[in-house]
């Protein structure tokens, strides 16, 4: 990453500054902003701040993303695998394709080491990928190893005729045992790194669909049925009810009891139809050890 620092000479505006400087247009220089890329006197700040005489502002010039995916030898759990598509368990912490700041060691490129085929559909930097989970979500994934089985299993979860569930454990003791959540879910107006819940007429529709699971003093277990597949979708309907996943450090409590990696989001059960033979199947992953850990200390306290 290439970093470059200059002194302000008078009252200007960063982006305009810094796009005379860094011979970078404004947009990119939002851009860099919104991710966290641009700083004024060592503070993250945006596009729009005015500087003075004396600020130094710096912009941070990301690495390349590469126009397609390498092969490495990173260890996979597969679940399940035929000529038409895998099933994976990905564990916690892992990024399923490359983005900003996430060249490698992602699921894709541990995909290509370990599958001989992957669909071409999703580009040279998605082979394979029908959906995602979240980089701190574990749980199940299902991988195309051609374009025919990528199209159908993309079908079928925008028709909703693939389920998909997950378990999480929410902060707080929900007062019913099931409910369903819909709303209009689009990028957060005062940070766009995040999504939030917006007034009707706004981002696009969300629909999940829970069941308490086991209650604990302060947590439930919940299981989430999954309707649309909007980014962060479970995570953000879970704080919009007054219930955020635990661990989530992004939109649950700033001071959480347990020492975690990530939110406690699984994606344990799967069901599809499968794209040449059209049997039903499900495919099922057990919570992850960390997880397990949580739940025993809960109860025995209750």
């Amino acid at each position: 990453m290439d970093k470059k620092s200059f002194v302000a000479e008078g009252a200007v505006r960063a982006d305009v500054f810094l796009s005379e400087r860094a011979d970078l247009t404004r947009s990119a220089v939002k851009k860099l902003a919104d991710g966290g890329h641009v700083f004024v006197n060592g503070a993250p700040a945006k596009a729009g701040l005015m500087l003075r005489a004396g600020d130094v502002a710096e912009v941070e010039i990301p690495d390349p993303i590469p126009t397609f995916a390498v092969p490495e030898d990173i260890p996979l759990d597969i679940i399940y695998e035929d000529d038409d598509f895998a099933v994976v368990n990905k564990a916690q912490g892992m990024t399923v394709h490359a983005g900003a700041g996430n060249h490698s060691g992602t699921l894709v490129n541990a995909l290509l080491f370990r599958l001989n085929h992957l669909s071409g559909v999703g580009g040279a930097l998605r082979p394979g990928i029908v959906h995602r989970l979240d980089k701190d979500t574990s749980g199940l994934i299902v991988v195309a190893k051609n374009d025919n089985a990528h199209l159908s299993l993309s079908r079928q979860i925008a028709e909703k005729t693939a389920k998909r569930e997950y378990l999480a454990l929410v902060e707080g003791v929900l007062k019913e045992e099931h409910g369903r959540i819909v709303t209009q879910i689009g990028r957060d107006p005062n940070d766009r790194l995040k999504m939030a819940v917006l007034p009707a007429g706004k981002g696009r529709r969300a629909e999940t669909e829970y069941f308490a699971e086991e209650f604990f003093k302060n947590n439930t277990l919940v299981r989430f049925e999954l309707k649309t597949g909007r980014t962060h979708q479970i995570r953000v309907h879970a704080k919009y009810i007054g219930h955020p996943v635990v661990g989530d450090k992004v939109y649950g409590y700033n001071r959480q009891r347990f020492s975690l990696f990530g939110q406690l989001l699984h994606a344990f059960r799967l069901t599809l139809t499968h794209p040449a033979t059209g049997e039903r199947m499900t495919f099922e992953a057990p919570l992850p050890d960390y997880f397990e850990h949580v739940l025993e200390i809960l109860r025995r306290e209750t």
